[in-house]
């Protein structure tokens, strides 16, 4: 049985059962014409012929960059009714291009175990990957993740065209950046692609609204799930201080009111930025001191997501599909090393999927059990971010053994 589950080939039964579980799950709701979550808004602005310059004041703001449109408007042509089903199967073929990329020859093997990590971690997160943009992202972070090593350019082209359909990618990029021997080569294959992204986005009439997701983002108020919202969320259940959790229905979300809530708000953006730059720091001091490049790489970009997630305001259940690329590029890096993040990531999956789609009701509703397992999940994305610096401490100050890296 384990050399059965140490084959390539074994994987792919994996991706179909997976897969065709989810597919029938969505299928109630497509053949009754139906969207799915979050699928519902995008069919709406597929729908209407959303662009960066025309929107319809009846749906909600566009908050995606602008490539995000490419997959949104694809699931469109199937039509109104049939829109998640065409959502779906573009997911599921990224999905298997992913899988494809871990479990080819060139990968000699190493790549098995950690696409049936993959596989059980969509178990759990599946109902947010198949209803969310990050389904689209982060199969193309995981497949860029993997050229890194060998193809750095290769890897900015995919990185950077996944940081144009969601944001956080961007933190894979930086860390990238940093422990890239050709620096110059990856940093003009990103302005590049920024390039022709803004140059269509003109041709198309919409450049005046290309930054429209970050206005919109930053409006916002302290959301339910945030790490740091948690505190509001306990002076909630015990409805201490008029606090209490509350619908913002002018972009669908709950959020936590009470004291100090606004100062929160406004002091998250700051917060976030000085992360970014003390992560970075450490980045460029371990790499002065002799880090490995490779392990640098992928612990950087683990510590810089994972503090995207952790310092958000947001922090929405589909935030914890952003690391599984990173964690499944660092098990094929070092299945050892890695195996505590990648545990702790499973756990978090595990906690995510009581959240959503199990009990987000009474969550919203201030149970205060459902507070409890929000509270954990939120612990451990602050363990993982503890143990990511940690290492990313220790690699600038233990020697580090050369490993090579697969090649995407």
């Amino acid at each position: 049985m384990i050399a059965w589950f140490a084959r390539p080939s074994s994987v792919w039964w994996g991706f179909a059962v997976v897969h065709l579980y989810y597919m029938g799950w969505m299928a109630s709701f497509f053949l009754n014409g139906w969207a799915f979550s979050d699928t519902e808004q995008y069919r709406e602005w597929a729908m209407a012929g959303f662009t960066p310059e025309v929107t319809d004041q009846s749906i909600s703001p566009w908050v995606y960059p602008v490539l995000a449109q490419l997959p949104i408007h694809a699931a469109g042509i199937a039509g109104h009714d049939l829109y998640l089903l065409a959502w779906t199967l573009i997911i599921t073929a990224l999905n298997a291009v992913a899988i494809w990329f871990l479990t080819r020859r060139s990968m000699q093997g190493r790549g098995v175990a950690p696409a049936w990590w993959l596989l059980i971690f969509l178990v759990f997160m599946g109902y947010l990957s198949f209803a969310r943009v990050e389904g689209i992202a982060a199969p193309i972070v995981l497949i860029g993740m993997l050229y890194a090593a060998r193809q750095p350019v290769v890897a900015s082209v995919l990185l950077s065209i996944a940081t144009w359909i969601k944001v956080w990618p961007a933190a894979v990029i930086l860390s990238l950046l940093i422990a890239a021997k050709k620096r110059a080569q990856v940093f003009v294959a990103g302005v590049v692609v920024t390039a022709v992204v803004v140059l269509g986005t003109w041709l198309s009439g919409g450049l005046a609204r290309i930054a429209d997701f970050m206005v919109n983002q930053g409006s916002r108020g302290m959301q339910l799930e945030a790490t740091f919202s948690t505190p509001w969320v306990w002076l909630s259940v015990l409805n201490i201080a008029d606090s209490k959790i509350a619908d913002n229905t002018a972009i669908n979300s709950s959020e936590v009111y009470g004291p100090g809530t606004e100062v929160a708000a406004y002091l998250m953006q700051p917060l976030l930025i000085v992360a970014v730059v003390l992560g970075t720091a450490l980045l460029i001091r371990s790499l002065r001191r002799g880090a490995d490049r490779g392990e640098l790489f992928y612990e950087g970009a683990l510590m810089m997501t994972t503090v995207l997630i952790v310092f958000n305001k947001v922090g929405s259940p589909q935030f914890m599909i952003w690391l599984a690329p990173v964690i499944v590029a660092g098990l094929v890096y070092d299945w050892k090393r890695w195996r505590t993040p990648a545990a702790l990531l499973m756990g978090i999956a595990v906690v995510t999927f009581f959240i959503y789609p199990l009990f987000y009701t009474p969550l919203i509703h201030a149970n205060p059990i459902m507070a409890g397992v929000l509270t954990i999940r939120n612990v451990l994305l602050v363990l993982l971010l503890a143990w990511s610096v940690k290492r990313t401490w220790d690699l600038g100050t233990k020697p580090q053994p050369a490993r090579e890296v697969a090649q995407g």
